[in-house]
């Protein structure tokens, strides 16, 4: 029996230091050691051992799922492993955008960490959080807050006994290095990749993982530079290093790396060739999201749900509790699903946008469709009225944010009858839709054609074109364009860019 223990544990360690190098290995190994698992410790740890794998393979919704099955076990894991699965769990909704569920996961992944003794699995543990926190201020551009997470003594390649510790400094570095890029530091960005290639180079730890990121970032830090072919050579390897993970995201990314890159050289054959890659794989990642997030959801109200039935018996006072939560979770759910669906809608008139045209981003709503509703306003007034309209799109009017249908209908001399029939007839879209749209080409040509509006604030932007609140602002951009301000500004910039080399 001890021999066979003994076997487990050492096909257990090859699997483990094939995940950031050769996956598909990893994953053959860590299913047959699932198969033939015979504790429920041995379980929980094979089922976070194959979360990790698929994690690294993209693919989020076996990933959650083998979580949640690790999870199950938690009693039976180490405290470093317990933490590692809220913390995965936490990074990989977060990447879902599933912010207050990851938040959850992540304060859960604290109170196992505050429980530890042992000072150095306390330390490592401590690292998985700074990291995870860190990660969720970069992506949500907190990069102030990002940056102060770091500690400058921290995981900085000291002496790790443990190839799990020098991973974990390696990413930590990463990050500091994805923040000095996305704060335009490029010059301390360009340090801390070369420190971590560098490093790569020199240990025993074989991680294509981490070396495809940081391959990326120091290629986005030679794109400002405007070093393009050096870019694209380390865009290649990235791309060559990343195929053994057949991961979309990088896929993705790195296409559109070497697409933006080609197209400043004005090779437009590559241009063209990695620009097509791009956007088949963006079309992948749209999907494999939609299914990882219906997993998450799930899993997620599954999860509510075990904990509710277990403590039934003996809380009744819980059941209107979990009730409550769960109706909280599915009206969440549905809101967060038609957002998450509504997401990228306009994604490809953006990069058509980028790719064929320089004179308007957003097609004008303006352009009358056939009209065959019959209306009871006479012909004289409805011409009057088509006429204001056109004056009035004309203007800067529609940024004020006390403009209402009965503001404009009193501007215009007529009831807001007549008004709201005309504009639902010739725009197909009511009152609202229709000066929110008029607000965001507004500001898009403001982006357009001044270069200081894409260094302001997303607050500025929003009470320049009449809107009452950042969040309003956002929210309706995104619904009109499909994506957000700062990713718009962002591909606006990178455009930008390129033309005026």
């Amino acid at each position: 029996m001890a021999q066979a223990v003994s076997k487990q544990q050492l096909l257990f360690n090859e699997s483990e230091e094939l995940v950031y190098s050769k996956p598909d290995e990893a994953l053959k190994v860590a299913q047959h050691l699932l198969k033939n698992a015979n504790s429920g410790k041995e379980n929980a740890k094979i089922n976070l051992l194959l979360a990790k794998i698929y994690e690294a393979k993209g693919d989020y919704n076996n990933a959650l799922t083998y979580l949640y099955e690790a999870n199950k076990g938690v009693a039976d894991l180490s405290e470093r492993d317990a933490v590692e699965v809220s913390v995965t769990q936490s990074g990989i909704l977060r990447a879902l955008y599933f912010d207050n569920q990851s938040l959850n996961y992540f304060k859960e992944a604290q109170n196992r960490a505050d429980k530890i003794k042992d000072p150095a699995t306390k330390e490592y543990a401590q690292g998985l959080l700074q990291l995870e926190k860190t990660m969720m201020d970069l992506e949500r551009e907190n990069y102030r807050s990002a940056l102060q997470n770091l500690h400058q003594d921290n995981f900085t390649f000291k002496n790790q006994n443990r190839e799990d510790e020098e991973e974990l400094a390696l990413w930590i570095v990463i990050a500091k290095a994805r923040i000095y890029s996305s704060t335009n530091e490029y010059a301390k960005a360009e340090r801390q990749f070369s420190a971590i290639l560098e490093r790569l180079d020199t240990i025993k730890l074989k991680n294509s993982y981490i070396e495809v990121f940081a391959l990326s970032g120091m290629a986005s830090v030679y794109f400002h530079k405007k070093e393009h072919s050096a870019a694209i050579q380390l865009l290649l390897k990235a791309l060559q290093k990343s195929q053994p993970f057949e991961n979309l995201y990088f896929a993705e990314i790195l296409n559109k790396q070497l697409a933006i890159n080609y197209l400043a050289l004005n090779d437009k054959a590559n241009y063209k060739f990695y620009n097509t890659n791009f956007l088949k794989a963006n079309a992948e990642v749209e999907k494999i999201e939609q299914e990882s997030v219906n997993t998450a959801y799930n899993l997620i109200t599954q999860e509510y749900e075990n904990q509710y039935l277990a403590r039934k018996q003996n809380y009744v006072t819980l059941f209107y509790s979990a009730l409550g939560l769960m109706f909280i979770i599915l009206v969440a759910g549905v809101l967060f699903w038609f957002k998450f669906n509504s997401k990228k809608k306009r994604l490809r008139e953006i990069i058509s946008y980028l790719e064929v045209t320089r004179n308007n981003l957003i097609i004008g709503f303006t352009e009358k469709k056939e009209v065959t509703k019959k209306s009871t306003i006479p012909l004289e007034t409805e011409q009057a009225l088509l006429a204001k309209l056109k004056r009035f799109e004309n203007s800067t009017k529609f940024t004020s944010n006390d403009m209402s249908l009965a503001v404009l209908a009193g501007q215009f001399e007529t009831n807001t009858k007549y008004l709201s029939e005309i504009i639902n007839k010739h725009y197909d879209m009511n009152f609202n839709m229709y000066i929110n749209t008029l607000r965001i080409n507004y500001i898009v040509k403001k982006l357009k054609s001044d270069p200081n509006f894409r260094n302001y604030k997303i607050s500025y932007l929003a009470e320049n074109s009449g809107f009452s609140s950042h969040s309003s602002f956002a929210t309706v951009f995104k619904s009109i364009t499909g994506i957000a301000p700062i990713t718009f500004i962002e591909l606006l910039k990178n455009e930008m860019e390129v033309t005026n080399e």
